[in-house]
């Protein structure tokens, strides 16, 4: 058996009856994605903010609002934060109208909604992933204040003071909940629920019930000021 590479691009013409035979399907399904189904005043991006950015504490906290009722309507628990990673969003969204074409770019992967049970010791460890990392991964339920020197200074999870001898249950992607980007404190999880719900059809869901899409740089995690 022998086998070789065909190139398939724009030196091969197209043909008229195939592309008349996909015709309708293509603008269906061209209809679909680019129909508006929110607008953003302003553009959203992850690189807008040292700590925290628009597309990050957007993204995040979709995940949750998204997340959470169908996290408690499965567990009867709560979901108490949601941390992802900084280069899982691949686009920005640029001011205008919103589409489903926007979840897409903004989020190409099959990424599922993945909600990991973790002690304690383990949160400290993600914690000090996030410092290392020096980068401004998405989190939501969450705040995180810095001293001067990048010391921590105080982490709250629902408002309340982070507590090493309790169990936070971390809503994520199945991606990191795998260990990927040496998330390896994922890994420690004493417990993984899975809620058949991929990122992006959360973007799209959420898209669908607001009008307005305009996320802020806050104090979820933020520097002390000499």
């Amino acid at each position: 058996m022998e086998g070789n590479e065909i190139r398939l691009d724009t030196s091969i013409p197209q043909k008229d009856s195939i592309n008349a035979y996909i015709k309708p399907y293509r603008d269906r399904v061209n209809h679909i994605l680019d129909s508006t189904l929110a607008y953003a005043p302003k553009k959203i991006t992850k690189v807008d903010g040292p700590y925290n950015t628009t597309a990050g504490n957007l993204l995040a906290d979709i995940v949750f609002s998204e997340g959470a009722p169908i996290f408690k309507s499965r567990t009867g628990k709560n979901l108490d934060f949601v941390f992802l990673n900084h280069g899982g969003i691949r686009s920005i969204i640029s001011q205008g109208k919103i589409s489903a074409r926007t979840a897409f770019e903004v989020m190409p992967f099959e990424n599922t909604i993945v909600v990991v049970e973790l002690s304690g010791k383990s949160v400290k460890k993600l914690l000090a992933y996030l410092l290392e990392s020096g980068m401004a991964h998405p989190i939501s339920g969450m705040q995180i204040v810095l001293n001067t020197d990048n010391t921590l200074a105080s982490v709250k999870i629902q408002d309340k003071p982070f507590d090493e001898n309790r169990h936070y249950f971390v809503a994520t992607s199945d991606y990191l909940a795998a260990g990927g980007d040496s998330m390896i404190f994922f890994k420690e999880a004493l417990s993984v629920t899975t809620i058949d719900y991929l990122i992006r059809n959360a973007m799209i869901d959420y898209f669908k019930r607001v009008d307005t899409v305009a996320p802020k740089v806050d104090y979820r995690f933020y520097k002390l000021t000499p």
